[in-house]
């Protein structure tokens, strides 16, 4: 890890951020709001984690952190084996609480409260109607917790296995953008995205590649 002069001429170190979406449940596939759920990996899910942990095997990590939920718990934990590092569990990376609409799809959540979805589409940190989280109070725990990082692994590189909104969110927050800005980047199931994070600056080395689980020629 690089380390960098801050204005006051002190040597700060960077951390970086390995940012993982855990991999497909039968719940992503149906494209239900799984929320605070806790619906394990499918069985493509866990090859999708097989194939993070390839990729990410000879890499020099720090520690490895999850949401407490068993999808991303079981990702991590395949993501940490080659490195021979415990999982520690973050609550602070749970996914966003989507109320009434957890365990609906989409389409029901559409034709059961299409005003409330419209909100969700055009101005998602204004939607209360679900009975769930604020997305600004989940942006806000979001931010305590990669603050919590920046203090606890100064100069280290780290993996952080959580969910969509939360990655969403942390990229946004990395580069200086609002919640309101909550689709303006993607996180797909088992997708790779790499921040790195100084005293006064961000760069997002990639974000959301999928590389890792081609299939090989």
């Amino acid at each position: 890890m690089r380390r960098t002069l801050g204005y006051n001429g002190r040597v700060v170190a960077t951390v970086k951020l390995v940012l993982l979406r855990h991999g497909e449940t039968s719940w992503t596939l149906e494209r239900r709001f799984t929320g605070g759920r806790d619906i394990p990996l499918s069985a493509s899910g866990q090859a999708q984690a097989e194939a993070i942990a390839a990729a990410l095997a000879g890499q020099t990590i720090a520690a490895v952190y999850a949401s407490p939920l068993e999808r991303t718990r079981t990702t991590a934990e395949i993501v940490a084996k080659p490195h021979r590092m415990p999982v520690q569990v973050a609550a602070d990376l749970r996914e966003m609480g989507f109320g009434a609409w957890e365990g609906l799809t989409r389409d029901e959540v559409v034709r059961r409260d299409p005003d409330a979805w419209a909100t969700w589409r055009t101005a998602p940190h204004t939607l209360v109607a679900h009975g769930g989280e604020r997305l600004t109070d989940v942006a806000a725990r979001v931010r305590a917790q990669t603050d919590a990082f920046r203090t606890a692994h100064d100069g280290e590189t780290i993996v952080v296995v959580t969910h969509a909104i939360v990655v969403r969110l942390t990229v946004l927050d990395a580069l200086g953008l609002g919640p309101e800005r909550l689709w303006s980047v993607d996180a797909s199931p088992a997708g790779i995205t790499e921040i790195e994070l100084g005293a006064d600056w961000t760069t997002v080395h990639r974000m959301n590649t999928l590389a890792h689980l081609a299939e090989p020629a």
